[in-house]
């Protein structure tokens, strides 16, 4: 269909009789062509490299019950951030119980000297490792610790403060809950040193991003095991094989979809979008919810610059009563574009073959699916509706008023929704009140991805004049320079990561794997907001992230 209605800046009135000017918000165009998407190719696929890797998943496991117990810590660690967690599941459980009856039985009793770094360095590890995985340890286990690390902390300089214990508990203190008091006043002195060197702790990051850069730091290590080496670079491979080929898939979807074509005010950031999703769910038995994700992000970036950027406000209501409705209403599809026609249409067509998607492979009630889907995207709207009528009063709410809809607009809750419907288990009548039972996880982990967004985009929504954000809201209720206001909303994000921690602990064994995906959207925007816009700006170190997972093998 020719796009007749937004190929140049136009200008035309609203029912109020004053003028709306199409703006743009200057999209760099998308530099991963269909062709080039489509080109690409892997050997590392078949039965043949399934088959090696079982055998050194089985030489690993013998030299794994050879160990030593203290040793077993480290090797989980190592584990994981080789990617091979997905795969050793069991044996890491083994460990860890192990662990946590030693701790809750006082079994790793010893005393703190003051160059005794190793002992503090492995009980930190042990317990960033049991919280991770949902354990209630007690920051208790630190007892003997406090009052020295508290004076070490106080007479080491910043520079100095690198010891492998004082690293560890570092790491440790972001899996804090609000009540580990102590444990918290640790992270506030230690984080003020590797902050401002844009250090990220283990607990925010994405590990599959960073699993090339573990696997060559591996490869250096004197005391690296050659089997576990050589596994888990095979491993990368072949799961890259498998993203490779899901991307390929989403690729011939986004072509067949025919939106793009027709809309030039949005971003067309395809591959981004599901590198996202492999942040969020790496393993290769989530191919189904990678695609839907993928699928989600990509209308979440069409419906953010339809009402940021492109959409009059009367057209906006018209668009948001009839995402509500779920069909046109005569009057509604009159008032709209045909541009904003398509993008519903494109929506609603997309929403139905998820659902249907999700039917054949979990089996759940496809009713109660598409009425999830549909009361996801209408809220989402209605939230940015309510933004988009801020920015045409030119009205700057309170940070309060402000995050009541920005955790919405944050997308969060639509891409935990996704893992939901692609991850649990019981009865479709079940759904409801599982779903219900995670909304607080769900709140701090949208209003990280809120935060963590404004300090990304901030600047550059600001210059084209979109919808305003958390920091100018709080610059403007609290009349303090930007600096400040920055400041204050890393508190937030900080904060906020201590309620997910708490809702980590919360969770039952059975739902630790879908806590872990929501929590994984929230590391996810770490990485991609760490420098600026990873999304809408793609020459930077999201298309280099982009060739070392999706595009270039590990040499083995």
């Amino acid at each position: 269909m020719a796009n007749t209605n937004h190929t140049q800046n136009q200008q035309q009135l609203d029912q109020c009789g004053l003028i709306h000017e199409r703006r743009s918000a200057h999209y760099k165009p998308n530099i991963w062509s269909y062709d080039f998407v489509q080109s690409l190719t892997t050997k590392f696929s078949g039965k043949t490299y399934e088959d090696q890797v079982e055998k050194l998943k089985s030489r690993f496991m013998q030299y794994l019950s050879c160990v030593p117990e203290s040793s077993k810590p480290y090797i989980v660690e190592n584990i994981r951030k080789l990617g091979l967690a997905n795969m050793f599941h069991m044996e890491i459980k083994l460990v860890l119980d192990s662990i946590f009856f030693n701790l809750n039985n006082n079994n790793n009793a010893g005393r703190f000297e003051e160059d005794d770094d190793d002992m503090l360095a492995t009980i930190a590890l042990q317990f960033r490792l049991l919280r991770h995985y949902g354990y209630s340890v007690s920051y208790d286990v630190f007892v003997d610790y406090i009052d020295k690390v508290n004076l070490l902390l106080k007479q080491t300089p910043y520079s100095k403060r690198n010891s492998r214990g004082i690293l560890e508990l570092f790491e440790a203190s972001h899996l804090a809950v609000e009540e580990d008091e102590e444990l918290m006043m640790i992270k506030a002195k230690a984080f003020s040193y590797h902050a401002s060197h844009d250090q990220l702790p283990c607990h925010w990051k994405t590990m599959w991003f960073d699993v090339r850069q573990q696997i060559h730091a591996y490869e250096v290590d004197d005391n690296h095991n050659n089997i576990l080496l050589e596994l888990a670079r095979l491993n990368f491979n072949i799961v890259q094989a498998i993203h490779l080929q899901d991307l390929k898939e989403m690729s011939r979807w986004w072509k067949s979809l025919g939106l793009i074509e027709n809309i030039s005010f949005t971003r067309d950031r395809l591959v981004e979008s599901f590198l996202w999703t492999v942040g969020v769910a790496c393993e290769s038995q989530h191919s189904l919810l990678r695609k839907c994700l993928t699928k989600v992000v990509l209308f979440v970036l069409v419906l953010d610059d339809a009402y940021d950027i492109y959409g009059s406000f009367e057209e906006l209501e018209y668009f948001t009563k009839i995402v509500e409705r779920w069909n046109y209403g005569d009057q509604d599809g009159e008032q709209l574009p045909d541009c904003l026609k398509l993008c519903f249409e494109a929506l609603a067509t997309t929403c139905h073959q998820i659902a249907f998607d999700i039917l054949n492979e979990k089996g759940w009630n496809y009713d109660i699916v598409i009425d999830f889907l549909k009361m996801a995207w209408a809220d989402f709207c209605k939230a940015l509706l309510q933004e988009a009528w801020w920015y045409k009063k030119r009205h700057i709410p309170s940070l309060e008023d402000y995050l009541k809809c920005a955790w919405i607009t944050s997308s969060g809750s639509l891409l935990s929704l996704i893992a939901f419907l692609c991850t649990a288990d019981g009865k479709s009548e079940d759904l409801k009140n599982k779903w219900e039972d995670s909304q607080h996880l769900i709140y701090y982990t949208s209003l990280v991805i809120r935060l963590l967004n404004d300090q990304g985009t901030s600047d550059a929504e600001f210059e084209r004049g979109d919808a305003y954000s958390s920091i100018l809201c709080y610059m403007e209720e609290e009349n303090v320079a930007e600096a400040i206001a920055r400041k204050h909303i890393k508190e937030m994000i900080v904060s906020a990561w201590s309620k997910i921690n708490m809702e980590l602990l919360r969770a039952s064994s059975e739902q630790q794997a879908f806590v872990n995906l929501v929590i994984n959207t929230a590391r996810v925007c770490h990485f991609i907001y760490q420098k600026g816009d990873g999304f809408s700006v793609q020459d930077g170190h999201t298309k280099n992230k982009i060739k070392l997972l999706l595009i270039q093998p590990i040499q083995l």
